[in-house]
């Protein structure tokens, strides 16, 4: 379920459309941004260059995503596992994506971890494990 008014982050459209599918009827909000709360904390349990380890509130989630799309766009994202914990208060998901390094070409294909917490229909935390070799072999590769 892409939204006009975030058509700037058309290249990680898949992996929004992955995860609000994944949490169903148990948020609000028709896109990913949608379902964000405001004060939520985003934290990356991996170093990224460019990617800060804990991002703090909806605003700040949007500009990071603003920098991601403008280096790798995701052709799809798949292989979903759902876990219920807590009643639906906390969601596990385990999927991979699909895409490419735009500065390079590079194809690139990664597996994550997120643990996501639900308040008020909204995500209020979310923590993110992934193959960051995987990562780094998809930057480095092709790079002068």
């Amino acid at each position: 379920m892409s939204d006009a008014k975030y058509e700037i982050y058309r290249p990680a459209f898949a992996y929004f459309d992955l995860v609000r599918g994944a949490l169903g009827p148990l948020v609000d909000g028709d896109h990913f941004f949608d379902c964000v709360a405001d004060e939520i904390v985003y934290e990356v349990l991996y170093d990224f260059p460019g990617w800060p380890r804990v991002i703090e509130g909806r605003a700040n989630l949007l500009e990071s995503f603003r920098g991601y799309v403008k280096h790798i766009e995701l052709h799809s994202a798949d292989h979903l596992i759902k876990h219920s914990v807590d009643n639906g208060q906390v969601m596990v998901i385990e999927y991979e994506v699909h895409g490419t390094i735009l500065a390079t070409g590079v194809a690139y294909n990664n597996r994550f971890c997120s643990i996501i917490k639900l308040e008020s229909r909204k995500i209020s935390f979310w923590r993110d494990y992934m193959d960051s070799l995987a990562a780094w072999n998809a930057l480095t590769r092709g790079a002068t």
